[in-house]
C-alpha cells in the first residue's frame, strides 16, 4: 500500500476589497482548505464563494478558527477567557458551516490560525476552550493541529478524533515547534526545497531542524500557506513530487 497524506491550504482569507492568495487555483491543488470563519479574515461574499468552490470540486471544507483579530490577521496573541473563547470558536463553526451547507456540503473538521493554533500548543487552557466548542457544536467534527500540543492531546482524551499537521513552507525548532515568523529563516520559499522536505517527511518521518538536527515530524495533512510568495507554483511542485514518489493524495475528512 502506497503512503497517503492529505494536503490543505488556508483559503478565504481576503476581506472587503482586500484579497489574498489565490484560492481558486489553489483548490485545484489541495484535497482540504482551511477556510476563515469572519474572526482574522473573510466576509460573508469570501465565504460563500469559497466554499461554493471548494464543493464544487470535492475539497473538504474545515473550519479555520482564530482570534477576533482582523487587524492583526489574527496573529496577535489575546489572552482571551476560557469561556468567551469556547463561545467564539462555535460562532465561527457556526458562520461557515452556514454557507458550506448552502454550497451542499458543511464543515468536516476544525483547525485554529495563527496565534491561537501557536497558543494552543502550549496553553491548557485555551486548548479546553477550543476543544469544549467543537465538543458543543458537533463531536463528529476531527481536531488538526501540531503533533505533541496541549490541543491535540486534549481533543484525543475527550474523545475527539485529532489529526497531525506538517508545514511545508516553515522552519521546524529542534523540539518541533514552528519556527517564529520573526525570526531569520523562518518562512521557506524554494518549491524544490520544500517538496523534498516533504517527502522525506512522508516516508520516513523525518525533517531537518532550522539548526540542521533532524527530527520527528508524523503528519496527516501538509499544510501550504496561501499568503506564501508563490504559494501556487509551491503547492503544484509539492503535489507533482509526491505524487511521483508513490504518496496517494486524499482528505483524512470524510
Amino acid at each position: 500500500m502506497n503512503p497517503a497524506v492529505d494536503l490543505n491550504s488556508d483559503l478565504g482569507e481576503g476581506f472587503g476589497s482586500w484579497t489574498i492568495g489565490d484560492d481558486e487555483a489553489l483548490l485545484e491543488i489541495v484535497s482540504s482548505a482551511n477556510v476563515a470563519c469572519g474572526f482574522h479574515a473573510g466576509d460573508p461574499d469570501t465565504l460563500r464563494r469559497v466554499c461554493g468552490q471548494a464543493a464544487e470540486r470535492g475539497v473538504v471544507i474545515g473550519a479555520h478558527v482564530g482570534y477576533h483579530d482582523l487587524v492583526g490577521f489574527g496573529r496577535r496573541a489575546i489572552d482571551v477567557a476560557p469561556r468567551a473563547l469556547t463561545n467564539d470558536v462555535i460562532y465561527q463553526i457556526g458562520a461557515l458551516d452556514g454557507f458550506a451547507h448552502v454550497a451542499g456540503t458543511r464543515v468536516r473538521y476544525v483547525k485554529p490560525h495563527g496565534a491561537l493554533y501557536n497558543t494552543v500548543v502550549h496553553d491548557a487552557a485555551q486548548a479546553a476552550a477550543v476543544v469544549t466548542a467543537i465538543l458543543l457544536y458537533d463531536a463528529s467534527l476531527p481536531v488538526m493541529g501540531l503533533p505533541g500540543s496541549a490541543l491535540l492531546t486534549t481533543a484525543k482524551d475527550a474523545g475527539l478524533r485529532t489529526v497531525t499537521e506538517a508545514f511545508a513552507d516553515r522552519a521546524y525548532a529542534p523540539e518541533g515547534t514552528l519556527v517564529p515568523r520573526s525570526q531569520r529563516g523562518a518562512l521557506l520559499h524554494d518549491p524544490r526545497q520544500v517538496a523534498e522536505r516533504m517527502i522525506r517527511m512522508v516516508t520516513t518521518g523525518r525533517v531537518q531542524a532550522l539548526d540542521g538536527t533532524d527530527i520527528t515530524v508524523q503528519a496527516d495533512s501538509i499544510c501550504v500557506h496561501a499568503d506564501s510568495p508563490g504559494a501556487v507554483g509551491m503547492a503544484v511542485a509539492l503535489r507533482h513530487a509526491l505524487v511521483a514518489a508513490g504518496v496517494d493524495i486524499h482528505p483524512f475528512a470524510p
